[in-house]
């Protein structure tokens, strides 16, 4: 039996106050990935292991789309919300990320009260796994889940872009002193 041909995607580039976003879309113009330029063989990687061989070609992302996420780095944070995304994924981890979405922007939430949220307060480390695992960067906001002290955890992207997409959004965090800081 000849093997299915491979998925096509379309892979563009946007400029952000926090580097180069890879915006990989799907031929109905949902967003299937977003990660950052400095990411882009972790992109690669992921698309690989999610979708099989797939065919990545240059190509805008919709204008809708751009357009929303300049608007959401220039301080309309609703606009994430109106950038159709799919994800592959088990049906657990896009339980966890559909969950991340209803995060509103300005607010956090522990790995446990996201477990607590799903009815499965004893699953923080699966709601972690799944939530690290999240490929669409910013839209789906993995970076609104911190730690149950108030601190910033692992992002994918960064601590760097964590902070500083909490503190787009206004949301309250603690921010751990960074290695070889002086303390003032």
């Amino acid at each position: 039996m000849p093997a299915a041909p491979p998925d096509r995607f379309r892979l563009d580039r946007l400029k952000t106050p926090i580097g180069e976003a890879l915006l990989v879309t799907d031929g109905d113009g949902h967003l299937r990935m977003l990660d950052w330029s400095d990411f882009e063989t972790r992109l690669e990687r992921l698309l690989r292991r999610q979708y099989g061989a797939v065919d990545l070609m240059p190509g805008r992302a919709p204008a809708d789309m751009r357009h929303a996420l300049d608007s959401y780095f220039s301080g309309d944070l609703a606009q994430l919300r109106a950038i159709s995304w799919r994800t592959a994924g088990t049906p657990f981890q896009r339980k966890v990320w559909k969950a991340l979405c209803s995060i509103p922007a300005g607010e956090t939430l522990s790995y446990g009260a996201l477990a607590a949220r799903l009815g499965i307060p004893r699953a923080m480390r699966a709601v972690g796994l799944a939530n690290g695992a999240n490929p669409i960067s910013v839209v789906v906001p993995c970076h609104r889940v911190i730690g149950s002290d108030g601190s910033l955890t692992g992002y994918g992207g960064g601590l760097d872009r964590k902070r500083w997409l909490l503190t787009h959004e206004g949301a309250a965090f603690r921010d751990k002193p960074q290695p070889g800081a002086l303390a003032a």
